[in-house]
């Protein structure tokens, strides 16, 4: 196998399959790629478009063409020295439905259930009704209600003998010590005579095998017509229409391990861990030793058969112990690693962790991985593509347009009170009373209350400045340490003087002290506050910031995504630089992305809204004309106008920015498809927001209003005018836009770390939140343009097709597997640059024994372009603009990857109008000897 020097990742779901990806292996081979980089593989719920719902881990799913398709997939990919890497989801598994048998088994058994400590369940809740039960909250109505209409069926599985109560897809086991009450309603001496038998399970202290023994007689006498007719009547019995099938069914349902209640109670009752606020993924504890081996058997065996070969952890924050799971991870993939087959032989199994850092944290490097999966990347590209000129003009904008606060962490602040006294509330109590149990354990502290504890920990978690902090034995981690006093001084701010001392008992009960120097009494209740404290503060921040904060701050849609900071509106050269010296340094092989299945704006919509901060006076006076133009369409409803002011301005900008290249308003048929887009991506926009609707209530009468502005916009005659300025004014931002993209793309390939390609984004990526950015590929195209011999100058002049950046991610992706160790273990070396148009260049080489790389890409470059229809730059505007070499390199010839031609320094510099003659990127390298060695 070749060394890993750039991953490309696909969805996989039942219209995309592992045989779909073999067809592909020889482009991606091609297109540069060393290694597919899987979404979950593992069997998971029945039409599932991600594979984050696994509800059999087991197994390869089925829908995707099973082990054998894997087998042929993998196949391929040797065939062209490639590999494969997976993405598991170690934090949870879909639960309700009818088809994860671990859950179901809970369901059935309770406590007793060898599958009980698989999941994170509370048992011993506080609430006495649900004392021993876990609170099932799939019903769509209230229980009594759901009842009444009969919607909670008593069904019977003839083939299994088995019991069960039914709520149209879900499925809840009866326990079988509750059969006999059913059986002995029939008109039948056998079943009565079983009925019995069930009953003596009350008592029976193992009675898991003997279950299954009389389940198996009950499906064999059930083979007899007039048994089965006069179970099925006894069944009639518990018909929850009638009054007495009412109180027949609720008295066995009381009875069960579980109480079935309303989706909505979740929120305030759950007695397990979910992963966020969704109901039907629940939280494993991975944790434990039987838990991890039964979870990841299946991996384990693909990983010592040679058919995967690397891995990334879906929400490692989720975990009870992130670096205890890496690590024993890692001690695992090595020794599995050694006795692969030897034509799956590798030095090394990469390891990479979804994990959003916040400003200044960094990934501890002690967990024996390789880095994250790159969003931080993201966010450092973004910044250094962002003109710090157009904040203010752009927050003046926003603020007297929307009404709303500039501060982002404000927005930040107020949606985490939001979601933990809402869809988290459940979680929150969870915490609190486990601190209160602390609280009682010390005479000196017993006196605390539980009230008390909720005031100044609700405070604690909104002002957290990170996902989580990382608390072991011996107390919280050096690092985390100024996060932690970060919350509390926030804490402070917003919290009466008279709770602040329950603030220093928080800092000492979360890490503040060892825990081993605590009573043995005392450690397990600590522990457990702990754990959970940093299970929730990952969630509240994910919901706060992603799913709400970044929907109803709209300064520029560009600086709101998937670990961005949104707070800092740009940042100068060298702190990408120092970013990415940084990385080189402790994460080498970090993954580099810009583009990923959770994005909420494809790189390319991203970079297009971004040269608005470079035109900020511009877009302005767009607003101001375009809200004048659509004031008559704007519906006054009784809670405001529809749509909102800002809701109007987010939307300007998605259009501007998602806008495609060659769509035209006369067309029909496009603009409908693209409406279609448009209304899916406001509908999540808006219930994200949480504002005037949200995905619990919606709000029709908004919703529909937006709906109705959306089409008036782009599809009615009547909007024509105002359709053609919005075109006109997205074609004007595409040139600029494009240069940002291609820049971004440079940037990924070659700073230090593994560069990952989203599925199709090796063309323009103009799309939106998802499902919008997971649409079919048309790989075809791309397969048709990839070895094609088309100048640079044919590829500049007809840009908007895409080839333009497929030629530079292929060109630079093969030099990558020509030279991989210059791009892993070469060195980063800043470049200095003078002259006029300075700030607007980034420049940097690698170098590794004599072997040198240079990278110089502009930045902030619309006023470069000015009205240029293509997004290259006149190489007379960048002046006197030089980039200083180091001396070695004085006299030097370099070769310029992308036309091949040469140019030479002299002084030991670079004239960049040289340099970025024709394409506006530059990778420029040493000329190569045919025995490897630079030509000085």
């Amino acid at each position: 196998m070749k060394d890993l020097t750039a991953t490309l990742r696909l969805q996989f779901h039942r219209d995309f399959t592992l045989d779909d990806a073999t067809a592909l292996v020889d482009y991606f081979a091609e297109l540069g790629i060393s290694h597919i980089y899987a979404s979950p593989l593992l069997t998971a719920r029945p039409g599932s478009m991600h594979g984050y719902d696994v509800i059999d881990p087991t197994r390869i799913n089925p829908e995707l063409g099973g082990e054998p398709a894997l087998q042929r997939l993998v196949e391929a990919l040797r065939a062209k020295g490639m590999g494969l890497i997976l993405d598991i989801v170690s934090n949870h598994m879909a639960v309700g439905g009818s088809g994860n048998a671990w859950w179901l088994d809970v369901l059935e058994w309770g406590r007793r259930s060898p599958y009980a400590q698989f999941f994170d369940i509370e048992w011993n809740s506080p609430d006495p009704l649900l004392e021993g039960q876990l609170l099932v909250p799939f019903l769509g109505s209230d229980y009594g209600e759901a009842l009444q209409q009969g919607t909670v069926k008593l069904r019977l599985d003839i083939d299994n003998g088995a019991l069960y109560a039914e709520h149209y897809e879900h499925r809840f086991p009866i326990t079988p010590p509750s059969y006999g009450e059913v059986l002995r309603a029939a008109d039948n001496p056998q079943l009565r005579t079983l009925a019995q038998h069930f009953d003596a399970l009350k008592t029976e202290p193992a009675p898991y095998q003997t279950a299954r023994l009389l389940r198996a007689d009950l499906a064999e006498q059930l083979q007899d017509a007039s048994t089965r007719q006069a179970l099925e009547q006894a069944l009639s019995c518990y018909d929850s229409t009638t009054d007495d099938g009412f109180k027949r069914l609720h008295g066995l349902l009381e009875r069960q391990h579980y109480r079935l209640a309303s989706w909505r109670t979740a929120g305030d009752d759950i007695n397990w861990r979910r992963f966020f606020d969704i109901n039907e993924l629940g939280g494993l504890r991975v944790e434990r030793p039987v838990v991890f081996e039964e979870t990841h058997a299946k991996i384990f065996e693909l990983i010592a058969d040679g058919l995967v070969d690397g891995l990334r952890i879906d929400h490692i924050d989720g975990l009870a112990d992130p670096r205890g799971y890496c690590r024993r991870l890692r001690r695992r993939v090595d020794r599995l690693n050694a006795g692969r087959p030897q034509d799956a032989a590798q030095d090394h199994v990469p390891i990479y962790v979804e994990k959003i850092l916040a400003g200044g944290e960094r990934l501890h490097d002690d967990w024996g991985v390789d880095g994250t999966t790159g969003y931080e990347f993201m966010n450092q590209v973004s910044l250094l593509q962002h003109d710090p000129a157009g904040e203010s003009l752009l927050c003046s904008l926003w603020s007297e347009t929307s009404g709303r606060t500039t501060d982002f962490m404000e927005e930040a602040r107020q949606a985490r009170q939001l979601v933990l006294t809402g869809p988290l509330a459940g979680d929150f109590e969870t915490v609190a009373q486990a601190l209160l149990q602390v609280a009682r354990g010390d005479v000196m502290t017993r006196d605390i209350t539980l009230g008390a504890i909720r005031r100044a920990l609700l405070e604690l978690i909104i002002h957290f400045p990170v996902y989580r902090t990382y608390i072991a034995a011996p107390g919280r981690r050096k690092a985390d340490e100024p996060f932690f006093q970060q919350a509390l001084e926030g804490a402070k701010t917003t919290l009466s003087e008279a709770d602040w001392p329950l603030l220093d008992h928080l800092q000492l009960w979360l890490g503040g002290e060892s825990l081993r120097q605590l009573p043995r009494s005392l450690r397990k209740i600590r522990r457990y506050a702990c754990t959970r404290f940093q299970q929730l503060t990952s969630p509240a921040a994910a919901k706060a910031v992603e799913d709400t904060a970044c929907y109803r701050s709209g300064i520029l849609l560009s600086r709101n995504d998937v670990g961005f900071d949104p707070q800092h509106f740009s940042a100068p050269l060298q702190a990408f630089h120092d970013e990415c010296l940084q990385r080189a340094e402790h994460f080498p092989r970090n993954m580099l992305t810009t583009a990923t299945h959770d994005h909420k704006r494809g790189e390319d919509t991203r970079a297009r809204i971004a040269v608005i901060s470079e035109r900020a006076e511009w877009f302005a006076g767009k607003v101001r004309r375009w809200r004048e133009m659509t004031a008559s369409q704007i519906q006054q409803l009784d809670d405001g106008a529809a749509p909102s002011p800002a809701d109007e301005l987010m939307l300007f900008q998605i259009l501007l920015g998602s806008w495609p290249l060659d769509l035209r308003s006369e067309d029909e048929e496009a603009m409908q498809q693209y409406c279609t887009r448009i209304l899916q991506w406001q509908e999540k926009a808006l219930r994200e927001a949480k504002l005037r609707t949200t995905w619990s209530d919606p709000n029709s009468d908004y919703e529909g209003a937006c709906r109705q502005h959306i089409e008036y916009l782009l599809l009615a005659a009547e909007g024509a005018p105002i359709r053609d300025e919005i075109a006109a004014a997205a074609a004007e931002l595409a040139p600029a836009g494009a240069l940002n993209s291609l820049v971004q793309s440079l940037l990924r390939m070659t700073t230090p770390g593994v560069p990952d390609l989203y599925q199709g984004a090796e063309y323009w990526d103009f799309s939106l939140v998802d499902p919008d950015n997971r649409r079919p590929v048309d790989f075809v195209a791309r397969q048709q343009s990839v070895g094609g011999t088309a100048a640079l100058e044919e590829l500049l002049q007809s840009w908007h097709d895409g080839r333009i950046k497929q030629a530079v991610i292929r060109r630079t992706l093969q030099l990558r597997r020509r030279h991989p160790r210059l791009f892993t273990e070469g060195r980063y070396l800043p470049l200095a640059v003078s002259g006029e148009k300075a700030e607007q260049l980034l420049a940097f080489a690698r170098e590794l024994e004599g072997e040198w790389l240079l990278v110089v890409v502009p930045r902030l470059a619309a006023s470069l372009l000015g009205d240029s229809e293509v997004p290259s730059i006149p190489p007379q505007r960048w002046g006197n603009t030089r980039i200083a070499l180091p001396e070695a390199l004085d006299g030097s010839e370099f070769e310029r990857l992308f036309d091949g031609t040469t140019v030479s320094s002299q002084q030991a510099s670079l004239e960049v109008a040289r340099v970025l003659d024709g394409l506006s990127v530059a990778v420029l390298h040493t000329s190569m000897t045919a025995n490897g060695e630079s030509q000085q």
